[in-house]
């Protein structure tokens, strides 16, 4: 018996040296992203876009993709939304298309995670859409972008009318008749309101007139009766 117990005693340093730098670095590192992604979170609410931004990023280091899938494109999602309100719209855009040919690859994809990243690559699209128009682009530069949210937000009112979900159905529909409107109005109109907030300092990435400010209007944002959609999906 006490040869036995010998034996363990004398193995349990390689049992834990074992596991230190086997799983208990994966757990290490879980234990790490969910500190940063509460940082994130907490940044979020502050409106400190460049802290959420590093703090995305320090939780996705920590997160295994294989084992936690659904956890990494919750905080790219999340990152993509920081990136709105970053200056960083075509990036934003480039990662939310990204993340939702992902979703759409993924069968085990949460629904309301797909959801959202839907709507909010149409509000990147509504926000690219007015910037290009501002920047004085061609029809056929910024048309497609319009398109594209329009027919988002018309699927997902469809699909929120089809789940009883009535206020959510509401809000895509508002979303819709704001992106209509941003379509038809005479430019004119656009450059007499003041420019949304996530658009602010001219970055859809094709601008050409870099020195454009944006209105001296004390309108905290554009959103209103044409101004379309909140960054973040909540609506007009």
């Amino acid at each position: 018996m006490r040869s036995w117990l010998l034996a363990i005693w004398l193995m349990l340093p390689a049992v834990v040296g074992a596991y230190h730098y086997g799983p208990g670095q994966n757990a290490l590192k879980m234990d790490q992203s969910a500190v940063a992604l509460t940082r994130a979170k907490a940044a979020v609410e502050a409106e400190n876009w460049s802290e959420a931004l590093l703090a995305y990023d320090a939780a996705l280091a920590g997160v295994d993709s294989k084992e936690s899938l659904g956890l990494v494109q919750s905080i790219r999602l999340g990152k993509a939304q920081a990136q709105m309100f970053s200056s960083q719209l075509p990036e934003a855009a480039a990662e939310l298309d990204t993340l939702l040919a992902d979703l759409e690859a993924d069968p085990k994809a949460d629904s309301k995670v797909r959801r959202e990243a839907q709507s909010t690559l149409a509000n990147a699209k509504f926000y690219m859409t007015w910037l290009k128009r501002l920047e004085g682009l061609s029809e056929a530069e910024w048309q497609p972008d319009v398109e594209n949210a329009r027919q988002t937000y018309r699927q997902l009112a469809e699909d929120a009318d089809k789940s009883g979900d009535l206020d959510a159905a509401k809000t895509y529909r508002d979303n819709l008749e704001g992106t209509i409107r941003l379509a038809r109005m005479d430019v004119s109109e656009l450059q007499g309101m003041p420019i949304p907030k996530p658009c602010s300092n001219c970055k859809s990435g094709q601008c050409k007139n870099k020195g454009r400010k944006p209105s001296n209007n004390p309108k905290k944002d554009g959103r209103g009766a044409a101004a379309g959609p909140a960054p973040d999906g909540s609506g007009s």
